[in-house]
């Protein structure tokens, strides 16, 4: 990443894009090690959870069917029932497990790549132990980071429904007026939603490079982003399409693929490769777009204080104070 400040604003969406590969294709074993430790695992977690899903998914709903059929009061209607309870809170503490281990380990591989970035652009020495020594420092103030952002979509969603019921009752019986405001309101939903997604990766870039964390890294996010949303969107909003292609290619091919053992297999392995490569890819033009936003508004990107910032996390000693280790405006 050997951009001075001027150049790195310049960047658009396939200067980004571009930067990403360059990064990659200079550091290949450091990057090829983290996807290793980090980034396959997450992907197959992801992928295996949907597999899963169906199958559990799957005996639920035929069983639902059985019970329907079933005399009530009958014994083999209480045995269904007990079983089908049973199979519900599987489904339940299995959905509840896999996100718990999905996002504490999407975190830390947040962490490593971030991190890594960092280091080659202030070209320190970088090595697999450092940055696992470095990921679990680092995650918890990625952890406060994302409790916050799951709040707010929390709160996004909930106040969304209020509108689309009150909506549906409103104008839901008026033939033209009914089905123009679904699709504004699935249009309006889907820019707020894409727009929270992309202050959350952004704010995680800055909770590791920065002091703040939690509330106040989606505060700076969302100010830094000014300006260059265009950019951003275009560069998550690509990332998004392909996540969903490889996800529908899995569900097609592999979960309710009709051939063999051998090409589900097959087929699941090329999955694999695809998400962990997109995954790897996203969390490095995250961290661009980070340093393009940053160049942007002027504010001072300076290596030495970023270094110290990132040395503090190994326990260095750091001359200056923590407020100061803040990446400072730039003073034209």
């Amino acid at each position: 990443m050997d951009r001075d400040q001027e150049e790195i604003q310049l960047l658009g969406f396939f200067g980004i894009l571009q930067e990403s590969c360059n990064i990659v294709s200079s550091w290949k074993k450091i990057f090829a090690q983290i996807t290793v430790a980090l980034i396959i695992p997450l992907s197959f977690i992801y992928l295996a959870h949907i597999e899963i899903s169906e199958l559990l998914f799957t005996k639920i709903m035929h069983n639902e069917f059985i019970l329907d059929q079933t005399p009530e009061g009958s014994g083999s209607y209480d045995r269904l029932n007990a079983l089908l309870s049973s199979e519900l809170t599987t489904f339940f503490l299995f959905k509840l497990g896999y996100f718990i281990f999905f996002v504490v380990l999407a975190l830390l591989s947040t962490s490593a790549v971030v991190y890594t970035v960092a280091c080659i652009y202030t070209a320190r020495d970088l090595s697999l132990p450092t940055v696992m020594s470095v990921v679990p420092r680092v995650w918890k103030r990625l952890m406060v980071t994302f409790i916050w952002n799951f709040v707010i979509v929390f709160a996004y969603n909930v106040v969304s429904l209020v509108v689309l019921v009150v909506g549906a009752i409103v104008v839901g019986q008026i033939d033209i007026i009914g089905p123009l405001f679904l699709i504004a309101f699935a249009a309006a939903y889907l820019m707020g939603f894409l727009y929270i997604t992309i202050v959350w990766h952004v704010a995680t870039v800055v909770s590791v490079l920065e002091e703040s964390y939690g509330l106040n890294a989606m505060t700076k996010s969302q100010d830094l982003i000014k300006g260059k949303m265009g950019v951003a969107f275009g560069v998550f909003m690509v990332m998004g399409v392909c996540f969903f292609g490889i996800q529908l290619m899995f569900e097609m091919l592999v979960v309710q693929g009709e051939g063999g053992i051998g090409d589900r297999v097959g087929y699941g392995i090329v999955c694999l490769v695809l998400l962990s490569v997109l995954m790897m890819f996203g969390l490095i033009a995250q961290t661009i777009i980070y340093f393009v936003c940053k160049s942007y508004h002027h504010q001072n990107i300076d290596k030495s204080l970023l270094a110290d910032h990132l040395g503090a996390y190994l326990g260095e000693y750091v001359p200056l104070k923590a407020a100061d280790v803040q990446l400072h405006h730039f003073q034209p």
